[in-house]
C-alpha cells in the first residue's frame, strides 16, 4: 500500500451539542452531513461519525494498561501528526482547558518507538491518543 487510505470510524456518543462544540470548535474538525442522531466529521482527512445514544458514558467502561509507566484507557482512538501540528493540537487542547487523561510528553525516550504523545476524553468519555513522531515514516512501526 503506496497511498495511506482514509480510515471510517464510527462512535457513540451522548450528547450532539457538546460533540460538536468538541470535534468542530475545539479540534476544529469540519463538520460533514448529520442528522438529528449522527454527525461526521472530517478528523485529521479521515472519517468519524459520531452516532448519538444518550446512555453512553465511556470512561466508566474504559479497561486500562499501563504503557512506559502510564495507565493507558482501552479501547482508544487517535491520529499520528507530524510533531509541529502535534505541538500545536497539545497547546490548543491547552487553551480550551481540556482535561487530559496523560498530559502531553515524550515517551520511549531513546527507543525506536520515541514518540510524543497525549491522552483525552472527549466529552462523551471516549478516549483519544494524538502522537507524533521525529520521523514519522521511519519511526512508526520501528522496531
Amino acid at each position: 500500500m503506496d497511498k495511506l487510505a482514509p480510515f471510517h470510524l464510527a462512535i457513540p456518543v451522548n450528547n450532539l451539542a457538546s460533540t460538536r462544540s468538541f470535534y468542530r470548535g475545539i479540534l476544529g474538525c469540519e463538520e460533514g452531513r448529520s442528522t438529528e442522531s449522527w454527525v461526521d466529521f472530517n478528523f485529521f482527512g479521515h472519517q468519524l461519525v459520531c452516532h448519538l445514544d444518550d446512555k453512553v458514558n465511556r470512561k466508566s467502561e474504559a479497561i486500562h494498561t499501563t504503557v512506559d509507566g502510564h495507565v493507558v484507557p482501552v479501547p482508544h482512538f487517535g491520529i499520528v501528526l507530524d510533531m509541529k501540528a502535534w505541538k500545536q493540537v497539545a497547546e490548543l487542547l491547552k487553551q480550551s482547558s481540556v482535561k487530559f487523561i496523560i498530559e502531553p510528553y515524550v515517551r520511549f525516550q531513546g527507543e525506536p518507538g520515541e514518540q510524543a504523545t497525549m491522552f483525552l476524553h472527549d466529552p462523551s468519555g471516549n478516549a483519544l491518543e494524538f502522537k507524533a513522531f521525529k520521523n514519522r515514516d521511519r519511526q512508526l512501526f520501528a522496531k
